[in-house]
């Protein structure tokens, strides 16, 4: 190996930003990853929905909604299925006492 031509490989530290740090050996001393196998969903078998920005609210104001693409939030969309599953029993309950009568 030449001399003066290679940088220092020297320990150091990997800090995550929900606060987990790692000891490792690198030519870098310190770096900050934005997520590690501590946090990630993948590694720790737990969803999470993260909108920091606002994405879909952005999108709804910039570009609207008609009738056929309107965008569910997840609360919304829970409540549209309430309302199906209420419709769809008070169908079968009519159906019933129809079908009774005759």
């Amino acid at each position: 190996m030449k001399d003066k031509i290679h940088p220092k490989y020297v320990e150091g530290t990997i800090r995550c930003a929900c606060g987990f740090t790692y000891k490792t050996y690198s030519t870098r001393e310190k770096m900050r990853v934005d997520i590690c196998s501590q946090c990630h969903p993948f590694y720790t078998g737990k969803t999470k929905m993260i909108d920091s920005a606002g994405q879909v609210e952005r999108y709804r104001r910039r570009f609207g909604e008609t009738k056929a693409t309107k965008i569910l939030t997840a609360s919304e969309k829970a409540k549209l299925e309430a309302e199906k599953a209420a419709k769809k029993a008070e169908a079968k309950k009519a159906k019933r006492t129809r079908a009774a009568k005759k």
